[in-house]
């Protein structure tokens, strides 16, 4: 196929006339499946007299025709693939082109190459990278930006660890020789060498565990080479590539250095330690010198942002973000400590305070766009910004250095509030802008502000941050400037987050305030949105006393939000709702209220069922509603959510499961809401049907989930009436459905379940133990059945659990059935006991893992005789060849991993006495801590402190708050709040957990030894060392 004619067709396809057009489109798609249809376009991409449109349209289409032909390893590969030959021509004629004069034509050869690369190298294109080297290396200005282009994408996607250590030694000095060359190639030219480098090291780090000592030796000599080179680059003044200038293609460069040092901090960050004070002063000198320029094109936005030589836009605030993140990594690792003092912190903090001013943009798009206003200041936002930048730094700061933080806080504001009043009195109109954001500053750090404040009065000190003086003098003059939204919106946020130091009446001046902003009709998103968010705050850091005044006003202004927000506003609209309806216990809310926010909150469900995040914050505002203590309010909210939901679980299909799984996690927070005396008549009546019909079909993991979890609230909140009810067209009782829905979990493969049939099994043994009589012979013997087949922790303990509940109650008579209880061939009580001894040191949360130990000791101290000769899994057998080695899944493979068999009784003492020690010993890993402060690291500790090296980079008080936290081994686990979330009210009121468990051990092992319960002492012979002293220190008293 000749060029000319490829060319003729390519110049058919532009054509206006359709008919033509159409012709040369479709003769074009004949082409291209053609063998020499590749080769023939690469040849014609590098014909200089050809028209540049026509040419950059060939190389696109060629890059089209590399995915669709060259090879399967496409996704779009269809077929017709050119020979060896051809393809090692196609690869010749567009690493020419990366030579091209023409700029696009080099790119686009560039995208082209890299496509090709990540299927052809190494194997079939094994002289790329050579070749690649050669065109830097020839010192070209066009050679270099084309192969620079192909290594920006080449060095993040191709080299394998093998390679890449090779390659770099080749590459990186002549990355560095381009780098320094800026009379020969241009500054976003050089900018890709810092990108590929940065790549480079990110790489490096990726390989270090693989190839400790040849990467650092790399980073030996090639950091400190390139860390000078930035150093010298930084040292340029940065006003010289943002004025009198056509472009900013110099700032390219600065950005790439700014990142590199954020990944070297991260990855190599001991190689920095000598550079970093230089690097933060270069930093500082950036922040400063260039804020003149964001002024004049963000702030005021009185000039427009050039676009580069190469046509792309480079902002600002591309190069301000990293440096922010560079600068807030070295605070974080607590390098360089005594530079964040004096001027260099007040010049850090006051550079911040100006950088989060909001720009002209920010204020087009958030005075419109309500979602996008709400979503930049979230704290789960994905929204980056140099506003959200500045507020981690100034977080980090807070963190690291507080009170003087503080102190330049309070300074700060005090400049730009007056600064501020004079540029109003003069006229200006951005007067407002720099104060609101200082204030967005300081409210954002206001939960550590306010630490800090405290911390200092205690110590006798004055408090750095004046906060009420602000709050006093400042923010009320703002609250009704509404030709100022964002300015007036921040003042009622700044008041609310820092409410706890308002006097309440003045606390409800502010709330009132905000109340009225939301009435107000003319009121712009921006303030509307802040007075939310700020009613939000208020209700939760105000005494309810004030807040209940306003509950019912507030709660009727929200309502009218629902319908018409969406996203992260109507996510801040429902949470300042969950928020109302918990003041004062909700005892303000009256029927028709609660009737108005159920149709509201079930109207937004309706719209947004699949969304995990509302419906969270539903099932809290339904749970809050039907909970309130008000006459009638509960009965209101049953009769207007119960039928909706029920229906919604009753026809909701395979389809749409999550119609039902969220609609049952709604009806589970009425139960949870209801009061002591049950869920109250006709509840059932209407649920029941619906919900057993939809577990009994489900196979659905989070509908199951909930399912089980709604029934087993039912169980705990009202058995009577669960027990009482029967379905009046088949006859099946409550607890029959109850039953069934356990019988399909066990017979079900899926053990998604985990601990909810558990929880399930537990409070119907504890709430309808008679009842369930009739039944428990087959109901123990199914599980003890599944139990043989249980493959996840979760669940075993699930099965396991409620035995050792019988257990601990009725021991002899569950003894007795598992004893006559056969599954093929083996007994119950063997089955469960082996399979609890191999178990019971994994369990999770509080009561379970009690029961199980008073259970264990129960039936130690039962000397049943098909007890004590029951041989169990007992230590691990620890072999020459795998001590002291890391036991990979390879490993062990080749050499089994063994236990040696011991008799119930030893394997049960042996878990009592870890448990005693568990109680109060922590656990030091076989470190100590000089031990763990000499090993040899590159996470750049050689800053820390001897009181940081003692305690793994915490101060003393720090490592013991920590250690409080965890508590002994990881867990507190005589703390009855340890494991609060997981541990429902009834179970942390049994008195299984308000027991005192060392001194029941304590005195079991006592009364055991005194006794020679289960020949006692023959089996304390049979533990290890270390377990006999135990028992030996408790029988003694010691």
């Amino acid at each position: 196929m000749a060029s000319s004619e490829l060319a003729q067709c390519l110049s058919a396809t532009l054509s206006s006339d359709t008919t033509t057009r159409i012709s040369a489109e479709l003769k074009l798609g004949g082409l291209l499946k053609t063998p020499e249809a590749g080769l023939a376009l690469s040849q014609l991409v590098l014909v200089s007299e050809v028209d540049l449109s026509l040419r950059q349209m060939t190389a696109i289409i060629l890059r089209k025709y590399v995915t669709e032909h060259w090879s399967p390893y496409f996704s779009q590969f269809k077929g017709s693939a050119p020979s060896p030959e051809v393809k090692t021509q196609i690869r010749q004629a567009l690493f020419q082109g990366l030579s091209d004069p023409i700029r696009k034509i080099r790119t686009l050869c560039a995208h082209t190459i890299s496509s090709i690369a990540n299927c052809d190298w190494p194997d079939e294109y094994p002289d790329l990278l050579s070749s690649l080297i050669g065109l830097l290396s020839s010192l070209s200005p066009d050679s270099v930006h084309g192969a620079m282009q192909v290594f920006t994408e080449f060095i993040k996607s191709d080299l394998t660890e093998d390679q890449l250590l090779p390659v770099l030694r080749q590459l990186l000095p002549v990355l560095v020789s381009i780098l320094g060359t800026p009379d020969q190639h241009s500054p976003l030219t050089r900018s890709r060498t810092i990108s590929v480098f940065r790549q480079c090291v990110e790489s490096l780090y990726m390989v270090k565990e693989q190839y400790p000592d040849s990467v650092k030796e790399a980073t030996a000599t090639v950091l400190p080479v390139w860390l000078e080179a930035f150093k010298t680059l930084l040292n340029i003044d940065p006003r010289s590539d943002v004025e009198n200038t056509p472009n900013w293609d110099g700032l390219a460069i600065r950005i790439q250095v700014f990142k590199t040092l954020d990944t070297i901090q991260t990855s190599f960050p001991r190689a920095l330690t000598s550079h970093l004070k230089d690097l933060l002063s270069a930093a500082l000198v950036h922040l400063s010198a260039l804020f003149p320029a964001f002024s004049n094109y963000y702030l005021q936005a009185s000039l427009s942002v050039p676009r580069s030589s190469e046509d792309e836009t480079i902002e600002l605030t591309q190069l301000v973000c990293p440096m922010l993140d560079f600068i807030a990594n070295v605070v974080r690792s607590g390098k360089a400590k005594d530079w964040f003092e004096g001027p260099n912190l007040a010049g850090l903090v006051e550079n911040v305070f100006s950088w989060v001013q909001m720009t002209k943009d920010d204020e087009e798009e958030w005075v419109n766009n309500a979602n996008a206003f709400v979503a930049q200041e979230s704290d789960d936002t994905l929204f980056y910004s140099v506003r959200m930048a500045g507020f981690d730094l100034l977080a980090v700061l807070i963190e690291r250095v507080p009170a003087p933080t503080a102190s330049i806080f309070q300074s700060t504001i005090h400049r730009v509030a007056v600064e501020s009043e004079q540029a109003r009195n003069v006229g200006g109109q951005d007067w407002w802008r720099a104060l609101e954001a200082s204030l967005a500053a300081i409210g954002s750090q206001a939960e550590d502000l306010l630490d800090i404040i405290d911390d200092e009065r205690d110590s006798g000190r004055a408090k750095p941050i004046d906060i009420e003086s602000i709050l006093s003098n400042v923010i009320p003059s703002f609250l009704s400037l509404s030709q100022f939204p964002f300015l007036q919106g921040r003042a009622f946020v700044f008041a609310s987050q820092y409410a706890k130091l308002l006097p309440g009446p003045l606390a409800g001046h502010y709330l009132d305030a905000a109340v009225q902003v939301l009435e107000a009709t003319e009121a712009g998103i921006p303030v509307k949105v802040s007075a939310v968010k700020a009613i939000h705050n208020f209700c939760q850091n105000i005494d309810d006393a004030v807040a209940v005044l306003m509950a019912p006003r507030i709660a009727k202004d929200i309502g009218p939000f629902l319908p018409v927000t969406s996203e992260d506003t109507l996510t801040l609209v429902l949470e300042t709702l969950a928020v109302v309806v918990q003041i004062d216990e909700g005892k303000w809310i009256t029927e028709d209220l609660a009737r108005s926010i159920v149709v509201a909150i079930l109207d937004v469900w309706m719209k947004n069922n699949k969304d995990p995040i509302f419906i969270s914050i539903l099932t809290d505002v339904l749970e809050s509603l039907a909970s309130s203590p008000s006459p009638g309010v509960y009965q209101a909210v049953v009769q207007q959510a119960l039928p909706t939901l029920c229906n919604a679980i009753m026809t909701s299909t395979a389809v749409d499961s999550w119609v039902a799984s969220a609609a049952i996690d709604l009806v589970s927070s009425l139960v949870s809401g209801a009061p002591e005396s049950g869920v109250g008549g006709g509840f059932l009546e209407m649920l029941a049907p619906s919900l057993f019909s939809c577990l009994g079909n489900a196979e659905d993991r989070d509908v199951i989930q909930n399912g089980i979890a709604c029934i087993t609230l039912l169980i705990r909140k009202d058995i009577n009436q669960l027990v009482s009810w029967s379905d009046p067209t088949t006859g099946q009782s409550g607890l029959d459905g109850v039953l069934a829905v356990i019988a399909k979990q066990l017979q079900s493969e899926d053990e998604s379940g985990g601990l909810v049939i558990g929880d399930l099994l537990i409070h119907l043994l504890r709430r309808a133990g008679e009842a369930v009589l009739p039944v428990l012979s087959q109901l123990l013997q199914a599980m003890v059945t599944r139990m043989k087949t249980a493959k996840t922790a979760t669940f075993l303990q699930s099965l396991i659990i409620p035995f050792a509940f019988l257990i601990y109650n009725q021991r002899d008579t569950v003894l007795s059935l598992l004893e006559s209880t056969n599954v093929d061939g083996r007994s119950g009580l063997d089955i469960l006991i082996q399979t609890w001894c191999e178990n019971a040191e994994t369990f999770q949360g509080f009561w379970p893992t009690r029961i199980s130990t008073l259970a264990l000791s129960s039936l130690f101290a039962s000397e049943r005789p098909s007890l004590q000769h029951l041989l169990v899994k007992g230590d691990i057998i620890v072999k020459p060849e795998t001590k002291n080695v890391i036991m990979t899944r390879s490993k062990t493979r080749q050499t089994p991993t063994e236990f040696t068999s011991v008799p119930f009784p030893v394997k049960a003492l042996k878990i009592l006495v870890h448990e005693l020690q568990s109680g109060g010993e922590a656990a030091s890993m076989g470190f100590n801590a000089a031990d763990v402060a000499e090993l040899d690291s590159d996470d750049g500790d050689e800053e820390w402190t001897e009181e940081e090296k003692l305690n793994q980079g915490f101060k003393a008080d720090e490592f013991a708050f920590l250690s409080d936290m965890l508590g002994p081994r990881g867990m507190a686990f005589d703390n009855d709040d340890a494991l609060e979330e997981n541990d429902d009210e009834d179970l942390k009121n049994d008195p299984v957990s308000t027991m005192d468990m060392q001194a029941h051990l304590l005195s079991f092992l006592k009364e055991c030894a005194a006794r020679n319960t289960g020949n006692f002492s023959a089996v304390v012979e049979q533990l290890n060392p270390e377990e006999v002293l135990v028992v030996r220190k408790a029988v003694n008293g010691q």
